[in-house]
């Protein structure tokens, strides 16, 4: 199953490599070597495409009042920070690196309310750069749990990633695990959680959108 942010992109790159085919075998007409050469490179950027927006099913866990891992990837980021944009106090930073090779669908981490969305124009840094959290093309999600903690989760564009896409709107109630938006081709989510919290991950781990808890309160 293809994610619907993909279809335009698989099309224009569809379209792409039908040109490149018909431009160097007409610049090398009956040379066999850049027609396989050629058609090869087509399949490659194919094959890409239809992989990274791939949108297969999966099963989505309970979270309560967990706090459910938002994407898939590789957490590289874990400490106390002062979240200064909606918090104004310390929490607890989580970023999750997502590589071209994940599914790069985004989910929503708890249950509860969308209190506040900002976005804010920036640099393309690469993800994984500390300064990325606050330089980079980004945007930024108040959620207002149940329990009334509050949670902020980032989209971040990457040095690849040029756009960040969303289906939020402040007020709006929703659930955990189910999904809120899609970052293209490669980047970042950072997590900002109370410090009551207790984490379930540690720095390195792989985790799965929607599979993985990400901390639990503690009793």
């Amino acid at each position: 199953m293809i994610h619907r942010e993909g279809y335009a992109s698989i099309i224009i790159g569809f379209i792409i490599s039908v040109l490149i085919y018909f431009l160097f075998t007409g610049l090398f007409p009956g040379n066999v070597f850049v027609q396989i050469t050629v058609i090869s490179l087509d399949l490659v950027l194919g094959i890409f495409l239809i992989q990274f927006f791939r949108n297969p099913y999966r099963e989505i866990i309970e979270a309560k009042e967990d706090i459910l891992c938002p994407a898939d990837g590789k957490v590289v980021v874990i400490e106390k920070v002062v979240e200064m944009e909606f918090l104004k106090k310390e929490a607890i930073q989580v970023s999750i690196f997502m590589s071209p090779l994940n599914i790069h669908k985004n989910l929503n981490p708890v249950n509860g309310i969308i209190q506040t969305i900002v976005y804010h124009p920036g640099k393309f840094l690469v993800a994984f750069n500390p300064k990325s959290s606050t330089d980079n093309e980004r945007c930024s999600f108040l959620y207002e749990m149940e329990n009334g903690n509050l949670v902020v989760m980032r989209q971040i564009a990457g040095a690849v990633a040029r756009r960040i896409v969303h289906y939020l709107k402040p007020k709006q109630t929703v659930k955990a695990g189910l999904e809120m938006g899609f970052i293209k081709f490669g980047s970042r989510v950072d997590l900002f959680i109370p410090t009551q919290y207790k984490l379930n991950v540690q720095l390195g781990d792989k985790v799965r959108g929607g599979q993985t808890i990400i901390a639990a309160k503690e009793a």
